[in-house]
């Protein structure tokens, strides 16, 4: 019997190499492609596959949140491919759960994949599920420890600003700064509490006194003596402190 199979990333190019790797398996049948999560939950709820590979960084709904959303019954086999959560990949192993970190190669992928064949063979695939909502169970303690939204009391209104729309954030005496698109909001909070509620994996301090959203960066300018700057999709440029140096550093070798 041939293990039906998805491809499940909003990366094309990932999309491409995903598939090129399979069609090489005599035993794999690829029963579609997902650009993102509403289309992976869809699909997997119509097609019932055997093994997902399943992005964990994607728009709107990311992987975690496709599994949340299955009835547990419905929950496959799953790969999951990274670029650079680190918390998963901590969960990843704590839970016997596989994965591909980005960027990946033949030899990594072959081995994800007798995995995942060695499970399905052995008709392991109720210790799988169980190992898969222990995952989920881990990943939504977690969530739960940063807010989704800040309330910023100013001038007679509140305003309910979600976190995931703050571009950077910076110091402005005893408040920090908050930048969201062409709006900025002033929180009475010192930068280091701040940093607090906010998920490290969504936001990197890169000064004492600027945090930014990792998903805004754009690109890093290196300049003399391995100093950078810190280029926004907006086009803002923020200063990288060398005391934060690291900070970066870890986010280059995370990164595809």
């Amino acid at each position: 019997m041939a293990i039906r199979m998805l491809i499940v990333d909003d990366e094309p190019l990932a999309r491409e190499k995903l598939r090129g790797f399979l069609e090489k398996e005599a035993d794999i049948e690829i029963v579609g492609e997902c650009r993102d999560g509403r289309e992976a939950l869809e699909t997997i709820e119509r097609e019932k596959p055997d093994l997902v590979f399943l992005d964990v960084q994607m728009p709107e709904m990311d992987g975690f949140e496709v599994l949340e959303n299955l009835e547990p019954q419905l929950l496959p086999t799953v790969i999951f491919v990274t670029a650079y959560d680190q918390y998963a990949l901590k969960a990843f192993d704590v839970h016997a759960v596989d994965y591909l970190l980005k960027p990946f190669d033949r030899k990594r992928f072959g081995a994800a994949l007798d995995r995942a064949r060695s499970d399905l063979d052995r008709q392991q695939v109720g210790d799988v599920k169980r190992q898969l909502l222990e995952l989920l169970q881990d990943v939504e303690a977690r969530r739960s420890k940063y807010p989704a939204r800040l309330v910023i009391k100013t001038s007679g209104r509140v305003v309910f600003l979600k976190v995931d729309e703050i571009d950077w954030v910076d110091a402005a005496g005893n408040y920090v700064r908050l930048h969201s698109g062409t709006d900025s909001h002033m929180l009475r909070e010192t930068m280091g509490k701040l940093e607090e509620r906010l998920d490290p994996e969504k936001f990197l301090r890169i000064h004492r006194s600027t945090i930014v959203n990792i998903e805004c960066i754009r690109e890093l300018q290196q300049q003399f003596h391995g100093d950078y700057l810190v280029v926004l999709k907006n086009g803002q440029r923020l200063t990288l402190s060398r005391s934060y140096r690291d900070r970066i550093q870890d986010l280059l070798n995370r990164s595809i």
